[in-house]
This record gives C-alpha cells, structure tokens and sequence, in this order.
C-alpha cells in the first residue's frame, strides 16, 4: 500500500560514523549542563548505557553473521545509548537503563536489519517501553542538587543507581526529604500535579523551590524550572551547531517548535492556567526532541516539505500531550506516532519528476 524508504540508502562506514560523532559532540554541552544540576547520575548511565549498547551489537551482528565491529564503529549505537541515558531520571536503577537499551537496540533498530532499515527511533521505543513499563522509576526525578542539603558524590551517585542507598545509607527519598515534595518531579509535572491537586493559581505552583526567574520572561508565572531550563538552552545551543555543520535540516525543529508555540499560546490565552509559551520550550524535552530525537535522519521524511509536515506533527502532538493527556511531557510517544506517518508523508510530498505526466510523457 505504502512505498517505504529507508535512509541512508547507502551504508559509509565513514560518513555514518562523522555524522554520529558530531551529533554525540554538539550534545557534550547539555551533558555538562545537566552534570552540574542533577549530579553525576547522568554520567554513569551514559557509560552503562554505552557498555549494554555496544555489547548488544556486537552480540546481535554476530548472530546475523555480519561484520560486528564495522557496525560499532558507526557510532550509531552509541548515539542511541546516550540519547537513552540522557533522557531517563539520572539515578534510576541501572536495571532500567539495561531494560531500556535492550529494548532500543533489539525491538527499536535490529529486528527492523539494523542502521537504516528502523521505521522508528530506537531510543524513543526503549524510552516508552520504560515509560509505560516503570512509571514510578521514571518519573522519580532528583530536583537539583542546589537545592539539597547533602549533594550526592560521585561515589553516592554510583551506589545509588547500583543499590539504592548512597554509602551513607541514605536513599533517594530521604536525599530530598528537605524539600517540598512536588520538587522531587519535572517543572512540567509539577505544574500538572498542582492543577489537578487543586492548586488555586500559577502562582501558587511557583512557590515549588524548583522554579526561579531564569530568562527575561516577565512575571515569576512564567515557571523557569531551575536545571531544565538551562539544559533546554544547552541542547538549543547544540541543534544550531548541528545546522550550521549541515548534519540536520532546519525545518524540523523550526516546525516543531512553531506549533509547539503556537499550541501553548493558545493554551496561555484560554486556559486559566495556561503557562507562559516560552515555558513549554524550554521545559522537559523540548529543544532535545526538537534537534536531537525528531531529525533522526532514518525515521523522519527526507523530503523538504516532508519535514515541514512531519515537524508540525511532531510539535501538534506533543502539545495536544501536555495539555490534555495524563502524561506530562509527550515527546517521545509524539515523535513515535508521527514515526508511523513518515511513509506517507514521504509518498504524497514526492518532488514531481520533471516532464511526467506531460502530454506524450511517461
């Protein structure tokens, strides 16, 4: 019914492998970013998550008796495991880190033939395999570790994701049991939980010690989430590198981000508790879905008006999420189900061929 293509058409070990390595550097800044908020969490499961994906490789290809180290070398894998690893609770339990990759690297990429041949993006399927799988896990976020008494170390952070409890015998809860309870989720769930508790403004919400007036924005509603919104601005930073090296296209982030906007600016308008539309911005995952998640170059369209069409999807989606689905964020289930629309958005924005369909063409 659908003609399905597949991107890259063809395999360079070479040119695949610049390609990850310079999304995997022009991600290093939110990595730091998010280093210096939420602690070292993030830097052990990057590492954990590398190892179990590039041992899943390795394992897979040679199953498939292909060649397992040139398959590595492309980066690929490892370019999904930190994606993954970014986007979990830094100090989940390594076992849903290892849950995570399985699923991405298994169900998201190699039972589709591997690099190229993946009708979605395999870190969102591992993502949203955990998401519905774990909820509790996944929403368990460390606020940041400013606003703790007993930042965890590198040592702490390595046992806690390990065993649960720092070397001190302290667990994650008793960490943040010196902040209000609402602190320990995002600044978009946070904002959520507090509509639906009944909270009687915005303003009310504010007062969590995880928001603070970061950007020029105007009045403290404007919900800044301390950490967030600088990763956000990091990753920003990052998909303008990726543009100027011409490693992705600009339409997708710009569409994604356009009715993502536009969504949240109705929102703002009509809804008593609408937030600021910079907020949803630079809240959750939004520049990293904008720039790194949605311009996967094998589950997106590749044509221009393609990309135009699938990023507003992408962005339509995730604000129809926010703002009237029980999830928080969205960007991975939104990402995903636009995924599933990529082979007729690529059949019906087909650039005509010149001279069909002209009398006496072919």
């Amino acid at each position: 019914m659908f003609k399905l293509t597949s991107s890259p058409h063809i395999h360079s070990g070479k040119l695949t492998a610049r390609i990850m390595l310079w999304v995997i550097f022009a991600m290093l800044p939110a990595l730091v970013t998010q280093i210096y908020f939420f602690g070292f969490g993030v830097l052990i499961q990057s590492f954990l998550a590398i190892a179990a994906a590039v041992f899943l490789e390795f394992i897979v290809t040679k199953l498939r008796k292909k060649k397992a180290l040139f398959y590595i070398s492309d980066f690929s894998v490892i370019l999904t495991a930190l994606i993954l690893a970014t986007a979990i609770p830094p100090y989940a339990p390594y076992w849903l880190v290892l849950i995570g990759i399985f699923a991405a690297v298994i169900f998201g990429k190699q039972v589709y033939g591997g690099l190229g041949q993946n009708l979605f993006n395999p870190a969102m399927v591992g993502y949203v395999v955990l998401l519905i799988s774990f909820p509790v896990q996944m929403t368990n976020w460390m606020p940041p570790i400013a606003l703790l008494n007993e930042p965890p170390t590198l040592s702490d952070s390595f046992s806690l994701i390990f065993s649960g409890i720092t070397s001190d015998g302290f667990s994650l809860s008793q960490l943040t049991s010196s902040i209000d309870a609402v602190s320990s989720a995002t600044p978009l769930d946070s904002v959520k939980t507090g509509i639906k508790a009944g909270a009687a403004s915005l303003s009310e919400i504010s007062r969590s010690p995880i928001f603070a007036d970061i950007l020029p924005l105007g009045a403290r509603e404007s919900l800044e989430g301390i950490g967030w919104t600088q990763v956000n601005i990091a990753f920003l930073v990052g998909g303008i590198f990726l543009i100027w090296k011409k490693i992705i296209h600009w339409q997708i982030p710009v569409a994604f981000l356009t009715a993502l906007f536009a969504m949240s600016a109705f929102n703002y308008f009509y809804s008593p508790f609408g937030t600021n539309p910079f907020f949803q911005l630079v809240s959750g995952a939004a520049m990293f879905g904008a720039f790194f998640i949605a311009t996967d170059p094998v589950s997106a369209p590749v044509t221009p008006r393609g990309k135009w069409i699938f990023g507003l999807l992408v962005g339509v989606l995730v604000g129809i999420i926010r703002f009237y689905g029980n999830y928080p964020d969205g960007v991975a289930f939104a990402v995903l189900l636009a995924n599933i629309c990529v082979p007729l958005i690529d059949q019906y924005t087909r650039p005509r061929v010149t001279g069909y369909g002209l009398k006496g063409g072919h």
